[in-house]
């Protein structure tokens, strides 16, 4: 058996639960029924964010005396259809309760800039004029 090639959930730690839910809720994504205090689900596109408290995810990865620092390795990103967008998205991330890492700026590909959320989970917003939208509103990477 091989490991199949998708990703299903991203699901990010958190001090305060209810303080990210209200921030991406404020970004007008959409909560599931299925969430409960100690974690929540959020439809993107094509998969799930899960928001879960940052020690609980630890251990339930079972990873003892963690660490956090200020860069965990990762970033996430969204896709837009424009490079006006990206900006667009980058002021509502703010207005919402996130910080501003790096503000729209031309690219060799595109246009893009970074968020942060509450917690300080890094988040690309880029329009890339070589990735288009597929109908099922996945961007396609050839």
């Amino acid at each position: 058996m091989s490991v199949p090639a998708r990703i299903s959930i991203v699901t990010i730690g958190v001090q305060d639960v209810a303080r990210s839910v209200r921030f991406y809720e404020t970004l007008g994504w959409e909560r599931t029924a299925s969430s409960m205090k100690e974690i929540a689900w959020f439809r993107t596109a094509d998969s799930y964010l899960g928001i879960f408290g940052w020690k609980d995810l630890a251990e339930d990865a079972q990873l003892f005396e963690p660490t956090r620092g200020s860069f965990g390795g990762i970033t996430l990103a969204v896709n837009v259809e424009s490079a006006d967008m990206v900006d667009a998205a980058l002021d509502e991330a703010v207005a919402a309760g996130g910080s501003l890492l790096k503000p729209g700026t031309d690219l060799p590909f595109g246009y893009g800039g970074y968020f942060a959320d509450p917690d300080g989970h890094a988040w690309e917003v880029c329009w890339n004029r070589d990735f288009p939208f597929g109908p099922d509103g996945r961007i396609i990477i050839d």
